[in-house]
C-alpha cells in the first residue's frame, strides 16, 4: 500500500548516472515515495538546500562539485541553516578507511552502490527515522 502524497517521503536523488538514477526513481516511486533527481552538484546542492526533502541521496563522484563537498556545505549551519533532510551517500568509489569514516561521521548512512539492489535501497530508507 502507498502512502497518499500528502504523507510520501520525499527525496532527493543527487547522481549523474541515469541508469542508476532511474532505478532508484523507479524503485522508490513504486514504494511511495515523491523523487526528484539532479544529475549535477551544484543543482543538487541548491534543491538540497531548499529543505525540502526529508532524504538526500548523494553520490560522491558528480559533476560541478563533489559530493563530498555538498555533504560539507548541507552539514555547515553557516552554509545551510535549516536542514532536516537525512543524507545518505551513495558511491561505487573506494575511500581509505579514515576518509570513509569522516564521510560517515557527517552522513545518515553510507552505502556501496555495487552491493545494493533498488529494493534493498527501499528497505534501508523505509527502516530510517525522518
Amino acid at each position: 500500500m502507498q502512502p497518499n502524497t500528502t504523507t510520501a517521503k520525499r527525496i532527493l536523488c543527487i547522481e549523474d548516472e541515469h541508469f542508476i538514477s532511474e532505478l532508484y526513481a523507479r524503485a522508490l516511486t513504486k514504494a511511495g515515495y515523491q523523487v526528484d533527481v539532479q544529475l549535477d552538484g551544484q543543482k543538487g546542492m541548491a534543491a538540497a538546500q531548499t529543505d525540502a526533502y526529508d532524504i538526500i541521496l548523494l553520490d560522491l563522484m558528480i559533476p560541478n562539485i563533489t559530493g563530498i563537498e555538498v555533504l560539507r556545505t548541507l552539514r555547515n549551519p553557516a552554509k545551510t541553516p535549516k536542514m532536516h533532510a537525512k543524507i545518505i551517500i551513495t558511491t561505487n568509489l573506494e575511500q581509505r578507511d579514515d576518509v570513509r569514516a569522516d564521510i560517515e561521521q557527517q552522513a545518515d548512512g553510507y552505502l556501496v552502490k555495487a552491493e545494493i539492489t533498488p529494493k534493498e535501497l527501499v528497505d534501508f530508507l523505509n527502516h530510517l527515522k525522518i
